[in-house]
């Protein structure tokens, strides 16, 4: 390809992470096997990281003279683990084991294998089931305020919550605690 085609070809790429971090539902990548590169990414832009025990990452773009920063790697990878760890991960792109993934919170759960499934549909049914706009303003929250002063964010905390405590969803859990039952939430 010429520069201008791989430069397209780049973007597109990184519309997958920024796609991924603006979608209202949480996303669970369920890692079994090899990640490595773009699905090393795809996985960290993921909200929920749940392993199987054989799986491994690697952010492997410089050991093919390639930046480390693809896809929104160098902004997703220091928020999660450090700016010191993402530098080891991306500048040596070495392998990271499930065990030492969890240990450095790049993964939420590692899981055996035979129980990978099971154990991210269990996930997963949870978070269909529960309040969906609630986890929607989570989300947001999250990523907008990562680069917000302590101030901004807490008013934009303030805003959100306010906003929230006049849903349908908050309004349905106070009649399900006053009524003894689980709430029945609809993502209004």
């Amino acid at each position: 390809m010429d520069p201008r085609d791989l430069l397209a070809f780049t973007r597109m790429t990184g519309s997958v992470t920024q796609r991924m971090r603006d979608c209202p539902f949480p996303i669970i990548a369920s890692v079994n096997g090899v990640a490595a590169g773009a699905g090393a990414v795809i996985a960290l832009a993921a909200d929920l990281r749940i392993l199987s025990a054989s799986a491994t990452f690697s952010f492997l773009f410089t050991k093919v003279g390639l930046s480390g920063g693809d896809m929104g790697a160098a902004y997703l990878l220091p928020r999660l683990i450090g700016l010191g760890r993402a530098s080891e991960l991306l500048l040596l792109g070495e392998t990271v084991t499930a065990p030492r993934a969890l240990a450095i919170g790049l993964a939420n759960a590692v899981v055996e294998d035979s129980e990978l499934s099971a154990q991210t549909s269990g996930v997963a049914r949870r978070l269909a089931e529960g309040p969906a706009l609630a986890y929607a303003a989570t989300k947001m929250l999250i990523s907008k305020e990562t680069d917000m002063s302590l101030g901004a964010a807490l008013e934009l905390d303030s805003m959100t919550q306010a906003l929230l405590m006049k849903s349908a969803d908050h309004a349905e859990f106070y009649a399900a605690f006053r009524e003894g039952r689980e709430p029945n939430w609809t993502g209004h």
